[in-house]
């Protein structure tokens, strides 16, 4: 600021507001390794542990635990995450985990902690949801996040089911030793192998977009004839789809190689009479998160068990879950991406009670030490209460 009365040589500084930038609190995500659970889908790739810290995140990562999808400690530490041990990273402010903790671990965990993770974990482990619950932990399961357009983040999991399915088909179909050593389909003068799909949802999709580029016959049965019609539009009608009328469906569950059933609004049980016309070396994979019930008399080989190092399609039945654990890199891809597109919504939603951004909002299981989820509330016996109740828009 220049005064008439002050020469030019005499003139003196005057202090002015310089603008700044609010702080944010620089909060620390610690993902801890899910291997000695069986789960090898590891959240987080070293390229998106560089996003985190990019954008204010601290990132603190159990040592060894990328292994499993074959990314050293070293690649971690360029990305600019911290290697610690495994309660250092359960002391984080988000504890990033598909794997299930134990009931110690989560109750052990700081008071308005947030856990992400996934559903069937804690659906499947009652202690450790009810320790969680008495800890007031805020737990998010990743695969009930939506987008801004009501998509569930689970469908790219759903897909990924789908298309392992499929790859894990033809690799036991090909097999000359233990399989049949046959192909999908595609061979001209040769009938090829038919694959029956229970549903018409993403992961639905993903296997009939697989199997038909293959070569192989593909039938999909789902009641939601509007869900059926989409999916028939995306697979641009080159699969037979159908109602689940029973003597179509039975008919083509008799004739199938393989079959692979999917999420359904409602779902089917297959009983006993049926399957005992099936072939016996028929291929079932089951990607429902209830792994079983759909063909309850025929037993379930989990595929995240360290124990099935190989697959074989024997001389019996078999229903297999979990084939997502068998791309586990690919699995870590797309769980990375979802946490580092969420990465503000859970700053904002951490430790400040009421303000849950609306993506996270149907993904929350415990709130404060409520139960906001009606099914893991079934689960523990307790009330489910409404999340709105307790938060606001």
């Amino acid at each position: 600021m220049i005064t008439e009365s002050a020469p030019l040589g005499e003139l003196t500084p005057m202090e002015q507001a310089v603008a700044e930038e609010p702080r944010r609190r620089q909060i620390t995500f610690g993902l801890p390794c899910g291997l000695q659970h069986g789960e090898r889908r590891f959240p987080l790739t070293p390229e998106g542990a560089g996003l985190l810290v990019d954008s204010g995140v601290r990132v603190k990562i159990q040592r060894g635990a990328g292994d499993p999808i074959h990314y050293s400690d070293a690649a971690y530490e360029r990305a600019g995450a911290d290697l610690c041990s495994r309660a250092e990273a359960l002391q984080a402010d988000v504890i990033i985990s598909p794997a299930a903790l134990t009931a110690a671990e989560a109750g052990s965990l700081r008071r308005g902690t947030m856990l992400l993770t996934l559903l069937q974990p804690v659906l499947t482990n009652p202690p450790m949801a009810k320790a969680l619950l008495r800890a007031g932990v805020n737990v998010i399961a990743a695969d009930l996040i939506t987008t801004d357009d009501h998509r569930l983040v689970a469908d790219i999991l759903h897909e990924i089911d789908g298309c392992a399915s499929m790859a894990i088909a033809s690799a036991m179909l090909t097999d000359p030793i233990n399989g049949k050593g046959i192909l999908l389909g595609g061979v001209t003068g040769i009938v090829p192998c038919e694959v029956t799909i229970i549903g018409s949802g993403m992961g639905a999709i993903a296997a009939a977009h697989n199997a038909l580029g293959a070569g192989a016959t593909v039938r999909m049965f789902d009641n939601d004839l509007y869900s059926l019609r989409k999916a028939g539009r995306v697979l641009n009608q080159r699969c037979i789809a159908s109602a689940l009328h029973p003597k179509v469906f039975r008919s083509a569950l008799k004739s199938a190689d393989v079959v692979v059933v999917t999420p359904m609004l409602r779902s089917e049980v297959i009983h006993s009479d049926v399957v005992d016309e099936m072939k016996k070396r028929v291929l079932i994979f089951d990607l429902t998160a209830s792994p079983g019930s759909t063909f309850p008399s025929i037993p379930v080989v989990d595929l995240s068990a360290p124990a099935v190092s190989t697959l074989s399609a024997g001389s019996g039945r078999a229903c297999y879950c979990n084939v997502g654990h068998r791309v586990p890199r690919t699995a870590a891809m797309a769980l990375s991406n979802t946490l580092v597109a969420n990465t503000d919504s859970l700053r904002r939603a951490l430790g400040s009670i009421g303000d849950i951004p609306a993506p996270l909002r149907p993904a929350m299981l415990t709130y404060w030490g409520k139960c906001v989820n009606a099914q893991v509330a079934d689960t523990l016996g307790v009330r489910a209460l409404n999340l709105n109740l307790i938060s606001e828009n």
